[in-house]
C-alpha cells in the first residue's frame, strides 16, 4: 500500500503533477540581483558585518547588562550613518541602491527618517527618545544638550551614547 501522500502525485515527464492536473510550485531561490555601484559599497558593509559577527559573539564577561549591546547598537549607527551619508550628502550612490540597501537591512530606515529631521541629525538610537522607556516619560539624558546637564560626563543605559543632541 502506498503512502497516501505519494498517491495524489504522479511522475510525468520528469515533473510532479497533481492528478487534477496543476503542476508544483517553482521555488523561490537566494539570488539577489544587486543595483549598480553595489560593488563601491560592498566592502565597507562587508567589514561592518564582520565587526557585528564579532560584536555578537565577544563574551560579556564583567559588564552589566545593558553594556553587552552596546557595541552592537554602535556599529548599526556606523552602517545606517554610512548609507545616509554617501546618498543624501555626499550624492554618490543612486536611488535604487539606497532603497536597495533599506530594504535589505543594512541600514535602519527610521532611525534615517529621524536623522532628516531637524533635532534630531546626530540621534545615536530610536530608544534614546522614546518616552516610555526613560523615568518621568521624558527621553534620555544623552539627549540634552552638554551645557545644559548637570552631570557633565554621562553614558545611555540603552546604547552608550555620550552625548547625541544636535545643539552641541
Amino acid at each position: 500500500m502506498k503512502h497516501p501522500l505519494l498517491r495524489c502525485l504522479q511522475v510525468s515527464d520528469q515533473k510532479f503533477k497533481f492528478k487534477s492536473g496543476r503542476t508544483m510550485p517553482k521555488v523561490k531561490t537566494n539570488r539577489v540581483k544587486y543595483p549598480e555601484g553595489w560593488e563601491l559599497i560592498e566592502p565597507t558593509l562587508r567589514e561592518l558585518q564582520a565587526k557585528m559577527r564579532e560584536a555578537e559573539n565577544d563574551p560579556h564577561d564583567g559588564k552589566r547588562k545593558c553594556e553587552t549591546l552596546w557595541p552592537i547598537f554602535k556599529i548599526a549607527h556606523q552602517k545606517s550613518r554610512y548609507i545616509f551619508d554617501l546618498y543624501h550628502r555626499r550624492k554618490e550612490i543612486s536611488k535604487e541602491l539606497y532603497e536597495f540597501c533599506l530594504d535589505q537591512g543594512y541600514a535602519d530606515r527610521n532611525l534615517i527618517a529621524k536623522w532628516k529631521k531637524p533635532g534630531y541629525e546626530r540621534l545615536c538610537c530610536l530608544r534614546c527618545m522614546q518616552p516610555r522607556d526613560h523615568n518621568f516619560a521624558t527621553t534620555c539624558v544623552c539627549r540634552v544638550p552638554k551645557h545644559l546637564r548637570e552631570e557633565k560626563v554621562i553614558e545611555c543605559v540603552h546604547c552608550g551614547c555620550k552625548g547625541c543632541a544636535s545643539g552641541d
